[in-house]
């Protein structure tokens, strides 16, 4: 398989940026206490909510491999980022400095194979492997429900 090219386009309305990719358009802004007019999600709980899509391709491509019955997944997401590197303090890491992810998959399969099923899924998540070359803090939690 040769190497896939991802492309985004962006135009910039102060704050807010609408984005096109392919045949899609999205909005990513900042809430209006930031300067934005609120018209989308900010662009870091947008790269968490990549992530959790990122995380659901990646485990049914995996399942799939597995032979793994995946009736239904539901993520919760979060990361702790401290505002002073943003801001332009030096010493402190403008970006995420922790990240958790918790899958609750709907399945019969026993507990074993869903724990089997997220770690071949984190190993192989583009957007998991990403914090994970950055050096950010990673939880992966996934939970047979």
């Amino acid at each position: 398989m040769s190497t896939m090219l991802f492309k985004v386009e962006g135009e910039a309305k102060s704050i807010r940026t609408d984005l096109k990719s392919r045949h899609h358009t999205w909005v990513i802004d900042e809430p209006v206490t930031m300067g934005g007019e609120d018209r989308g999600p900010d662009p870091l709980s947008s790269l968490l909510g990549a992530w959790a899509a990122c995380e659901n391709v990646t485990a049914r491509i995996v399942a799939k491999e597995l032979n793994f019955n995946i009736q239904k997944m539901e993520f919760q997401v979060e990361g702790v980022l401290d505002p002073r590197g943003f801001m332009g303090d030096p010493n402190v890491k403008p970006y995420f400095q922790e990240v958790s992810i918790k899958v609750l998959v709907t399945t019969d399969e026993p507990e074993e194979r869903v724990k089997e099923l997220g770690r071949i899924t984190d190993a192989r998540c583009p957007i998991y492997t990403t914090f994970q070359a950055a050096g950010i803090k990673l939880h992966s939690e996934w939970i047979k429900v």
